[in-house]
């Protein structure tokens, strides 16, 4: 299974071992995805008085909502739903039917992080249709779309969102659509052999006791699934856009799009579309975290690079927190990814004639032409509005990202008109529709 060399697998196997013994980790097994695949594995601790392996089951907790997520996000692609649609419209009845699914989605619905039950990740679950009835006003603490507030209830929701629609439970449409097609046949809702036991450590002796586990019922979506490492691998392996025909590129890249900010002002984490990001080291990282009684589990991808890694431990608290930054930064100094290959591509003499030197009234601008027909369009000097365009089939050209985004670009024979903005050859051309300026130049 390892694919890194030996001087990289010893340093990785020692970052383990160190979070392992330091911590006071009962089991703990980590991998590292690359380019699809999984590149390093190993465990630390005993399971049933062995090393865990890559077959071990653990509870992943929340992870499980990054899941259910991405068939919310297969059900709006098909047409089923849409994103700004109030929850009224698929699942009538209840009292929080103006929340959107993209609030619900992202946390910025305003809904309370925990459900009106006993502490549910203790005891047994009630049905969906208790739950339902429950929830009312005052279980909004924010008013929807004005912060990020975590909330376990919103994906108790957005799986019944999914049965609904479905017509089958939340975990049979997961099952169907997203597990089995990727493989993912170890992700089960109860343990199976061979699996952790979930344990507490005591903080101020080496002894555990072992924490419980109840099928969460209503709030199965929110944190119910169990999973090994080598089933998250694959999991890493989609988020870094190895979809497997899942879901379309587009819309997971859609999931990875900051909505929600929740470290305040750090702002190095926030919540997409089902999934947790986070920017640290300079990494873009997307996944989800995960906790439930005597469980800890993470799976981080960073799409750019083609790189994840995961860890899952049976302890209800006390890692470090940086175990899978860490690891990422041990491959970078053994093993740095090398650059793609540069290679010409054909380009249509048409755009060709496009590309070089434009001005934004007095303001330089270049545009390269991109592989797959792409324009690029960025400031001299690096400061100033970057977008990307692809073409559309009425000859014009939609933004991708920056200030454009979404916006339309026309070309014509001397100048460019993005969203009534006019680029020129030359600075404030007078020949052009709305040259601007106030005459000629002068000293």
């Amino acid at each position: 299974m390892t694919q890194v060399g030996q001087e990289a697998a010893r340093a990785l196997l020692r970052r383990l071992a160190v979070e392992q013994a330091e911590c006071r980790i009962p089991s703990l097994t980590a991998a590292i995805v690359r380019d699809g695949r999984t590149a390093w594995f190993a465990g630390r601790g005993s399971v049933d008085g062995a090393t865990p392996t890559a077959a071990t089951q653990y509870r992943i907790g929340s992870i499980t909502k990054s899941m259910v997520a991405v068939v919310v996000m297969r059900l709006r692609d098909e047409g089923a739903l849409e994103l700004n649609d109030p929850l009224e419209r698929h699942l009538p009845g209840t009292r929080l039917g103006h929340l959107t699914i993209a609030q619900l989605l992202s946390h910025t619905a305003g809904l309370t992080a925990e459900p009106p039950t006993s502490w549910w990740e203790r005891t047994p679950g009630i049905p969906t249709g208790d739950l339902l009835e429950r929830l009312g006003p005052g279980e909004l603490k924010h008013r929807p779309g004005r912060r990020f507030h975590y909330s376990n209830v919103g994906f108790a929701v957005l799986g019944e969102l999914v049965a609904r629609l479905r017509g089958t439970t939340w975990l049979k449409a997961l099952r169907a659509e997203v597990l089995d097609p990727l493989g993912m046949h170890a992700t089960t809702a109860r343990p199976r052999a061979p699996h952790a036991t979930g344990y507490a450590v005591h903080p101020w002796a080496d002894v555990v006791q072992a924490e419980p586990e109840h099928d969460a019922d209503a709030m199965g979506p929110a944190g119910q699934l169990w999973s090994t490492a080598h089933d998250l691998a694959r999991w890493a392996a989609f988020l870094g856009g190895e979809t497997g025909g899942v879901l379309c590129p587009g819309t997971l890249a859609e999931m990875r799009e900051p909505i929600g900010v929740d470290d305040g002002d750090a702002w190095t984490g926030g919540f997409g579309l089902g999934l947790q990001l986070a920017r640290i080291g300079g990494r873009r990282l997307a996944g989800h975290g995960g906790s439930m009684p005597g469980f800890l589990a993470t799976v981080w991808s960073e799409a750019a690079d083609g790189v994840g890694a995961l860890f899952l431990a049976n302890t209800t608290s006390g890692m470090s927190g940086t175990l899978l930054t860490d690891l990422l930064d041990i491959l970078d100094r053994y093993e740095p990814r090398l650059p793609d290959e540069w290679r010409p591509v054909a380009a249509d003499p048409g755009l060709l004639a496009l590309t070089g030197l434009w001005h934004w009234g007095p303001k330089a601008y270049t545009l390269r032409l991109l592989p797959e027909r792409g324009l690029s369009l960025e400031p001299v000097g690096g400061a100033g509005r970057a977008s990307r365009f692809v073409p559309q089939d009425d000859g014009t050209w939609l933004g991708l990202d920056g200030y454009y985004a979404g916006e339309t670009l026309r070309v014509a024979a001397d100048h460019l008109d993005l969203n009534t903005f006019v680029f020129t050859r030359t600075p404030y051309d007078p020949d052009a529709p709305v040259p601007g300026g106030a005459g000629d130049w002068h000293a």
